[in-house]
């Protein structure tokens, strides 16, 4: 075997130009199939992460239309006692979110006052679903009229800090219109998991936004966020819940994953899959090429080698090592190459409208490593199959005798 290897190695020094060319091409062609290794499953698995970075496990909604598009939960009350009595049950929160238009602010001119934002009503002792950057969150501002959360770019916009006061009237329906707008007071900034870069939004208690809402439209509440105990899991505490018989709609996050990566993600899933088998494809043709003509350039020297005594199985073992040493090289060297373009082409897309800023395009798993590598290790000995029935059925006696007259 080490005479294989060294054969291998010897002839892939003695032509560094085609060897480093071969190299280099493996390296362009295996840094794009990592990338789209890593798009394939990047959306599902970003995704999968904000959802459990909200700490719960299990949504409730109305029907079985996405989360915030569908009708609300009437008689959110009782349902939110019952979900809550349930032994797999461990919290159950009701979350709202209303488009309402700001009064007043310290905007610096009116052109610059926002018009709407999102406001998110919640719970405020139960457990945040935002990361809070300054100031206090709901639960600890006891005492403060109406506290207000808002996100970076709300703060920016309106020049305001924990402690500014701001004016809110709802929008929630057809007459949102006549209502007086509330005071509020901002107590805290706050990051949203599901906020893109120029999103405006809000957070409060559930209470205040029913009053910025008081039309019969308003009632009820969008979703229900439960978090099962531990050692239940999500799956018991949804069963749990569908026997309950509340003719509601239960998801889990792996289900709600499930959903998006065949629906909404199908796209980008189905386009790495296009340009990953491409790009295996010439990277298959790059390799046999290379192979093909540096075997034609030495038959008479594997001639030479097989009339002295060098095996058949050896010379095509030889052939195959050379294949897997310059894809070997060609694949190590783009990973480095393939990380860094992910991450410029994942700020590309990142900043397209409407993306989280936490949502990610590429994102690293170990199982992209592995598919990577088989492909590529596949990709190699395809390559080789060609030159190898070269060299196994080569004539020795008429290759030498073409060599001399030649």
């Amino acid at each position: 075997m080490l005479n294989v290897l060294r054969l291998a190695w010897l002839s892939s020094v003695r032509q560094p130009g085609r060897t480093s060319l071969g190299v280099l091409g493996v390296a362009a062609v295996g840094a794009l199939l990592f990338d789209m290794l890593l798009l394939s499953r990047g959306l599902v698995v970003s995704f999968r992460d904000l959802l459990d970075r909200a700490g719960f496990d299990v949504r409730v909604l109305a029907t079985d239309a996405a989360p915030l598009a569908g009708p609300r939960i009437l008689d959110s009350g009782t349902v939110l006692a019952t979900i809550g009595a349930l032994p797999e049950v461990e919290a159950v929160v009701p979350i709202s979110i209303r488009s309402v238009e700001i009064t007043s602010g310290n905007a610096v001119s009116p052109t610059d006052r926002l018009e709407r934002v999102q406001f998110i009503g919640a719970d405020p002792q139960a457990r945040p679903m935002w990361t809070l950057v300054e100031g206090r969150d709901l639960s600890t501002s006891a005492g403060t009229s109406r506290p207000l959360l808002v996100n970076r770019t709300t703060a920016a916009r309106l020049q305001a800090s924990p402690g500014s006061e701001l004016s809110l009237r709802g929008r929630c329906g057809s007459t949102s219109s006549v209502l007086p707008p509330l005071a509020f007071t901002i107590v805290g900034i706050v990051e949203f998991p599901f906020d893109d870069a120029d999103a405006e939004t809000v957070a409060g208690q559930l209470l205040d936004l029913e009053r910025l809402c008081a039309d019969d439209q308003a009632r009820g509440v969008d979703m229900l966020l439960v978090r099962s105990k531990p050692g239940e899991g999500a799956e018991r505490a949804a069963s749990a819940i569908q026997t309950a018989n509340l003719g509601l709609h239960v998801v889990t996050n792996e289900e709600l994953v499930e959903r998006f990566s065949r629906v909404e993600f199908s796209y980008f899933r189905q386009i790495s899959f296009v340009l990953a088998t491409v790009t295996l494809f010439f990277g298959f043709l790059l390799i046999a090429v290379l192979l093909t003509a540096s075997v034609n350039q030495r038959l008479g020297e594997i001639a030479a080698l097989r009339a002295m005594g060098l095996s058949r199985w050896r010379v095509v073992a030889g052939v195959l090592c050379e294949s897997v040493m310059m894809v070997g090289a060609g694949a190590i060297l783009a990973i480095p190459v393939g990380a860094g373009l992910s991450v410029w082409l994942d700020a590309i897309l990142r900043a397209l409208p409407g993306i989280p800023t936490d949502v990610h395009f590429f994102v690293f798993e170990t199982r992209a490593l592995f598919v990577y590598g088989s492909l590529l290790a596949a990709a190699s000995i395809g390559a080789a199959l060609y030159p190898m029935r070269i060299v196994a059925v080569l004539p020795i006696a008429a290759t030498l005798r073409r060599e001399v007259i030649g």
